[in-house]
């Protein structure tokens, strides 16, 4: 899974170009949230004092095709000024003439940042022709942008058939600790797995299960796991149609002699919203007019005493509604379990990043995966074209 990195190409005086995850927050024309343009910032900075001219792509939401004024990248290419330290040239296209105009008279150490990729069908549909015009602009490809590596785009995997591509300092990282997690994980190792869904995460925890000791359950997805053992969980979110899959899921836990933990008990109320009266619960006392938001104090205990036992843990999705204040408690303390760990701790997914910067832990924890569907896709075992595409180390 090695792939070359940054550090072994030749970057002096070349044209570097550079895909970045930049779908960040925005209002009014603001970044709101800058944590994955400062996760770029290695990469880009190590470019610009080799004396490279660093030409930055990104996608930002999901403009369909075409230009939504909205969804320019401007505020992000000054955003990145200000994190730099340098001035950052916003390109309004990311193709056509007036681009490769602006890109060949680059001095080594200069930044331009390329307009909305997704403002051209032929991004996200991975067109050869488009991929090639990009290619042009740069002499050396690098991918820093880990939370895209699962989509075959142009910008992801189309680039790297004309250019030598390399993985960026944050892909790198990503790449080294998650792949920790399924090569050589320290035991005991723990993974946390909550969330709303158990669809969304069915493979994940089957993959997991061959290389945890533990498994944790929380969330929406607890629910169905109850249901499973005989529970009735009221008006909780829940898959019924997936128990036996959950089932299967804990027999074959016990045939690999894994084990896995669900709440014993839940905080309920009658619907998520702020100031209804909420209450502690067994789990299998869940009335039926209720609904389990959060994991409760005797679980939260159980949980976070697993996971400071463990070497490697691994965190994806909140335990309970952490959005709204009388349902976080169970999210907040399995941030703080997971920042005592002394090994190896990853958190992956918006919401669990989300999480532990709520709780203020963020600098506790060994890796942040900033790829919330590529993470759990090459925890899966699945194979992501944007790192497939990039030269073998």
């Amino acid at each position: 899974m090695a792939k070359a990195s940054v550090r072994q190409a030749d970057v002096k005086g070349k044209r570097c170009l550079v895909r970045v995850d930049f779908n960040v927050p925005m209002k009014n024309g603001v970044v709101t949230d800058d944590t994955r343009i400062r996760a770029a910032l290695p990469t880009i900075t190590y470019l610009k004092e080799q004396g490279a001219k660093v030409i930055l792509m990104s996608h930002l939401g999901r403009p369909k095709a075409k230009v939504v004024e909205d969804l320019r990248l401007g505020p992000v290419a000054a955003r990145l000024s200000e994190l730099i330290g340098a001035p950052v040239k916003h390109l309004r296209d990311c193709v056509g003439e007036e681009v490769k105009t602006a890109v060949m008279a680059m001095q080594p150490g200069d930044i331009v940042l390329l307009e909305n990729l997704r403002f051209h069908a032929e991004e996200e549909g991975n067109d050869p022709d488009f991929s090639k015009e990009l290619a042009s602009l740069g002499e050396v490809y690098i991918n820093d942008a880990f939370g895209t590596a699962h989509r075959a785009h142009a910008s992801t995997a189309g680039v790297a058939a004309f250019l030598p591509g390399y993985a960026g300092f944050l892909m790198e990282k990503e790449l080294s600790s998650l792949g920790k997690l399924l090569e050589s994980p320290e035991k005991p190792f723990t993974a946390v797995i909550g969330g709303a869904k158990v669809s969304d995460k069915l493979s994940v925890l089957k993959n997991l299960l061959e290389k945890v000791d533990s498994l944790v359950i929380g969330g929406g997805m607890a629910n169905t796991f109850l249901l499973a053992q005989g529970h009735k969980v009221g008006k909780s979110l829940a898959e019924p149609g997936l128990v036996d899959e959950a089932n299967a899921i804990m027999e074959k836990a016990k045939s690999l002699g894994k084990q896995v933990y669900l709440p014993v008990d839940v905080v309920v109320a009658p619907k998520p919203e702020v100031g209804v009266p909420v209450q502690v619960v067994p789990v299998s006392e869940i009335p039926d007019d209720q609904m389990a938001l959060d994991i409760g104090p005797e679980s939260r205990k159980a949980f976070a005493e697993i996971i400071k036992k463990s070497k490697t843990v691994f965190w994806n999705g909140p335990v309970g509604l952490f959005e709204l204040e009388a349902f976080r408690g169970g999210t907040m303390e399995m941030a703080a379990a997971v920042a005592q760990v002394d090994g190896l701790s990853v958190v992956g997914g918006g919401d669990s990043l989300a999480a532990v910067e709520m709780s203020g832990l963020a600098d506790k924890i060994g890796h942040l995966s900033t790829g919330g569907g590529a993470s759990l896709e090459f925890l899966e075992g699945q194979v992501l074209p944007g790192v497939a595409a990039l030269k073998d180390a």
